[in-house]
């Protein structure tokens, strides 16, 4: 985007996890961004420079975007001034699947009231998860409502979903394999088209669509990848049990097939995280209110939530009296302290529930499993104190550190430490002084 049609001006409501990277990481590619939050902590943080959450990389992008960003309370004051505003907020999810839009209802009463004071054709980029219907839906509506505008004559409505993960939130809003945009009209399309290819580092494929496709292509990605990481924990199963058999051998060879790829197969342990879980169920819900049916989406599902149990039995199988449990990760995934639907903390309240003498270390995540765990288990100060305080110790988290414990970790424990290895990082040291159990590998024991 050059010239007269640079978008000058964005505004980004939402200044969470996902809102405050996405916003510094189109101030330092040159847009002026006004980042927009009820809360006053995220307004202030950005005020002030700093990064309102943890996340790789974003104090250096708001350092980079400086000039560029600041932040405010007042969501109508910011879609005022912009020439276009991304939604990035919450959309919780509900007792049976599905999203609930209170939170971007809400968003869009104010952004209607910044509308109606805005000339021009201003777009409005819904980039919350929601359910296939919902933004030509309720959020359309409420648009209208509030600005005294027509979507696709006064101002323009898209929806496009961002494809990120918490721990690479920038790199991946940069560099998309490819960017959906559902769109109220053409126009709106080509703006926010031209948006993309001015701001990403990479050329990334932009499908157009209406809001329904594009929608549903949202779960559709998510609900395939759980299916995928779900096949390749059920080779992992398979192996355990056949003589010679190794499911890092078995997912490579098949993942140079293109019609698989290699990507999220890896037979470890179940997926987690704010989105996988609550897509599968989005998508059994949508069917079964469609009178569909999303069998292979709830399936996945199903066998996910049984991984952790699994796991516990594993752990169990090797425990005698007395026997001191530690678990080293309690994120869902490297680079982040995000706990929700965890492994590990699973894990971790399954062996409690059975009474075992439990350790636990994240590099990130202690603060938040504190809050979850409480008192239960003891919170080892480092990994390398958690394998020296332990008999069996189980890798639920691929941090890189975890793969640089020193070798005198290792050493004076009362029996040959068990060391279940759900990710198979231990080098070979580790695995000539315990007695290594790396999850979809057949072994003797």
């Amino acid at each position: 985007m050059d010239g007269k049609n640079m978008l000058r001006t964005a505004a980004v409501i939402g200044l969470g996890k996902l809102g405050s990277p996405m916003a510094a990481a189109i101030s330092a590619h040159g847009v002026a961004v006004i980042g927009a939050d009820l809360d006053a902590s995220k307004v202030e943080a950005i005020n002030r420079g700093e990064p309102p959450v943890n996340e790789t990389n974003l104090a250096d992008y708001i350092r980079r975007g400086r000039a560029q960003l600041r932040a405010t309370a007042d969501i109508e004051a910011a879609v005022s001034e912009a020439e276009i505003t991304f939604v990035i907020v919450p959309t919780p999810s509900e007792p049976h699947g599905g999203f609930s839009l209170r939170n971007v209802v809400s968003a869009c009463e104010a952004i209607g009231r910044g509308l109606k004071k805005k000339k021009g054709f201003p777009v409005v980029v819904i980039t919350s998860t929601v359910m296939p219907g919902s933004t030509g839906g309720p959020i359309r509506e409420c648009l209208e409502k509030h600005s005294g505008k027509k979507t696709g004559k006064e101002f323009g409505l898209c929806y496009s979903p961002e494809f990120i993960a918490l721990g690479s939130v920038i790199h991946d809003f940069l560099n998309p394999d490819f960017i959906l945009v559902g769109e109220s009209d053409p126009r709106s399309g080509e703006i926010l088209d031209a948006f993309y290819q001015a701001v990403c580092d990479n050329h990334p494929h932009i499908a157009r669509m209406n809001y329904v496709n594009a929608e549903l292509s949202k779960l559709a990605v998510n609900t395939y990848v759980t299916t995928k990481i779900a096949y390749a924990n059920m080779l992992a199963h398979i192996c355990e049990r056949l003589p010679g058999a190794d499911v890092d051998v078995v997912t490579e060879a098949i993942g140079h097939d293109t019609r698989i790829g290699v990507k999220y197969l890896k037979g470890a342990v179940g997926y987690g995280g704010p989105c996988f879980p609550r897509d599968n169920l989005a998508m059994g819900r949508l069917a079964r209110d469609l009178g569909a049916q999303a069998a292979l989406a709830e399936t996945t599902d199903h066998e996910n939530r049984a991984e952790v149990r699994r796991l516990a039995d594993l752990v169990k199988k090797h425990t005698r009296p007395g026997s001191k449990v530690g678990i080293l990760g309690l994120s869902y995934k490297p680079d982040t302290e995000v706990i929700e639907e965890s492994q590990g903390i699973l894990l971790a309240r399954m062996l409690m529930d059975e009474e075992l003498e439990l350790l636990v270390y994240d590099p990130m995540a202690l603060n938040a499993a504190r809050m979850v765990l409480g008192d239960g288990p003891t919170y080892a100060a480092s990994a390398e104190d958690l394998v020296r305080q332990s008999d069996i110790v189980v890798i639920t988290t691929p941090w890189k550190e975890f793969a640089r414990i020193p070798e005198r970790a290792f050493s004076g424990h009362r029996t040959r430490l068990v060391l279940i290895d759900a990710w198979r990082i231990a080098p070979a040291l580790w695995r000539s002084k315990t007695q290594y159990i790396p999850v979809g590998v057949h072994t003797s024991s």
